[in-house]
């Protein structure tokens, strides 16, 4: 029995690379599939299969596994969970309904009607995207504090010793969120009012309708399914949020799930089985909420009004009342972006963080911008971010330039290398973090405390973000080209070299360009998986408002969105020349 074990085992080996090859050489797309599917499920399996034995397994002190336990999902019954849930749920309806009114209230001025100053509601949208959740929480914790601008003003109107409002509170993080959120919901609304017929819109109006009636019975109805899926898109990005719950919800003292989980594994020693069981929930409920997200998109096609006949969208004349809606943009500009920015600003030139008054203008020094620019400490952490997130985007964008081709061509199997490459879809950034944290710990491989180990986060992250611009590149390039290419002898791994990559250059690069943006001010998952020598820029910032260098934080976020900014454009300027180069263009 021995001897047929030890001869067969080399033999079937032998047999099993044997197939590979045939199937290699008879049918490589096939192969190409497999070889794919096994690449995505190597990445985001692991994640889940880990968590759901944390939830179930005691740990040692030392945080290792033993037995098989359902205490941690029985100790979820106590109140600290429905708590925990419930302020979740709260926190994230309510900002996504602030999001909503705030954007799309500011969407329908710019696309609907004839509203001036629409120029600065884009300006406002993009910067404010563009500057670090962490940046953005500290500046408007610094505007509604006690000793910030508001409270002081009423403390000098009122002669009171308290605070008009406390930012420290479910409230707080309600307002914040839904002005964090706001300005992606004015670029995505945008779209769906540019686009819609205003055809249906004037008959309301002549037939005796005001501007109200005609808003709320054709407009909305009109862009229902768009403002509901988007709706319920921005819940989900809420009850995954960290940045305002960690600065906010936890010195106030209200508990969401995200921070619950964050403070269990930063608990000493750690508390493992609870944030693994946390982890389960906050998965089975996302994935609930991107299921239902599916299906509202899928039948948003029902509520179409663009038809084949002749169709030019026509504005709304507000008549006097145009200065009105742009004196709403102007408050939304001073609102989302000037203030913030005004404070960042102050706290950057300030040596300490205090009250704005022109008397403490004679004492305003750049010493908080030369501490960051003269410190190796910064440099350390700029390279390592920079490196974290170019790894990430390029291995994103490699990993579903090829998923987008096999989905996209219907391929062999394609179905399933669709689902794998957008499954990480229903991961949160803690969630994911808790996940790699454990898998690092029990890999064979050196990756814990290693930047190498948050880019793979990241990139097991993003995937579904560079598969949604893969695969509508891949749409836009006919079949007859990559035919013609195979008619004339070429393989089908030269026709996606020679053929489909550079014509996919420009989505390609526009993915990337996004991933690399949102990795580098990613905090939900650096937080978790940063090391004492893996530290990056998003840690630093938190690490920063910790310990009050306020000064020091608001310098290095306003440089290092500086250098975002300039690194976007200068790959904008590469990313059109390249268009212009594929598509036989003027750069």
């Amino acid at each position: 029995m021995t001897v047929h074990e030890t001869t067969s085992s080399p033999a079937g080996a032998r047999g099993r690379t044997a197939k590979l090859t045939a199937l290699w050489r008879r049918e490589p797309v096939s192969f190409l599939s497999l070889v794919w599917i096994v690449l995505l499920a190597v990445l985001v399996i692991p994640p889940i299969v880990i968590l759901i034995q944390m939830s179930f397994s005691d740990f040692a002190p030392n945080g290792a596994r033993e037995g098989f336990t359902l205490s941690h999902y029985i100790a979820l019954a106590d109140k600290g969970f429905f708590t925990a849930l419930l302020n979740s749920v709260i926190f994230s309806a309510l900002a996504t309904l602030l999001s909503l009114l705030i954007g799309g209230v500011l969407a329908w001025l710019v696309e609907r009607t004839n509203s001036p100053f629409k120029g600065l509601a884009y300006l406002t949208a993009v910067v404010s995207l563009g500057t670090p959740y962490v940046l953005y929480v500290m500046s408007w914790l610094y505007i509604l504090g006690r000793a910030g601008p508001l409270n002081s003003l009423y403390r000098a109107v009122t002669g009171e010793t308290g605070v008009l409002f406390n930012v420290y509170s479910l409230s707080g993080m309600i307002l914040i969120e839904g002005f964090l959120w706001s300005p992606l919901v004015f670029l995505l609304m945008s779209a769906t009012f540019r686009m819609a017929n205003a055809e249906m819109e004037e008959a309301a109006r002549m037939n005796g309708a005001s501007v109200v009636d005609t808003i709320w019975h054709v407009t909305l109805k009109l862009a229902w399914p768009a403002i509901l899926a988007l709706g319920l898109f921005v819940f989900i990005r809420n009850i995954e949020s960290f940045e305002v719950p960690a600065l906010v919800g936890i010195p106030g003292e209200v508990k969401v799930l995200t921070t619950d989980i964050y403070l269990s594994v930063k608990d000493f020693p750690p508390d493992l089985g609870h944030a693994a069981s946390f982890s389960v929930i906050m998965l089975i409920l996302v994935a609930v909420l991107l299921y239902f997200y599916g299906r509202i998109s899928r039948h948003a096609d029902r509520y179409a009004s663009i038809t084949g006949k002749g169709f030019r969208p026509r504005p709304f004349d507000l008549g006097p009342g145009r200065w009105i809606a742009g004196a709403i943009i102007i408050v939304d500009f001073v609102l989302v972006l000037a203030l913030p920015v005004l404070a960042l600003l102050w706290m950057a030139l300030t040596p300490f963080v205090t009250q704005m008054r022109l008397s403490m203008v004679p004492n305003l020094t750049l010493e908080n911008f030369s501490a960051v620019l003269r410190s190796p400490h910064y440099l350390d952490l700029a390279f390592n971010t920079l490196v974290v997130s170019v790894a990430a985007a390029t291995g994103a964008i490699v990993i579903t330039m090829v998923s987008g081709w096999l989905a996209a061509r219907r391929k062999p199997m394609g179905g399933l290398v669709d689902q794998l490459t957008t499954m990480p879809l229903i991961f949160p950034g803690i969630v994911l973090g808790v996940a790699l944290l454990e898998l690092s710990l029990e890999s064979p491989f050196p990756l814990y405390g290693t930047i190498w180990l948050i880019a793979l986060a990241y990139l097991i992250r993003y995937l579904p973000y560079g598969m949604r611009y893969s695969y509508s590149g891949v749409l836009q390039i006919h079949r007859e080209l990559e035919e013609a290419s195979n008619v004339a002898g070429a393989s089908i791994f030269q026709s996606l070299r020679m053929i489909v990559a550079p014509l996919l250059s420009p989505a390609l690069m526009a993915g990337w360009l996004f991933i690399f943006l949102i990795a580098s001010r990613e905090l939900s998952i650096a937080v978790l998986l940063a090391g004492p020598r893996s530290q990056v820029i998003a840690v630093s910032m938190l690490d920063l408002w910790q310990n009050g260098q306020a000064g020091e934080l608001s310098a290095l976020g306003l440089l290092w969105t500086l250098l975002m900014v300039l690194v976007a454009s200068a790959f904008r300027f590469v990313e059109k020349r390249q268009s212009a180069s594929a598509f036989g263009g003027k750069p």
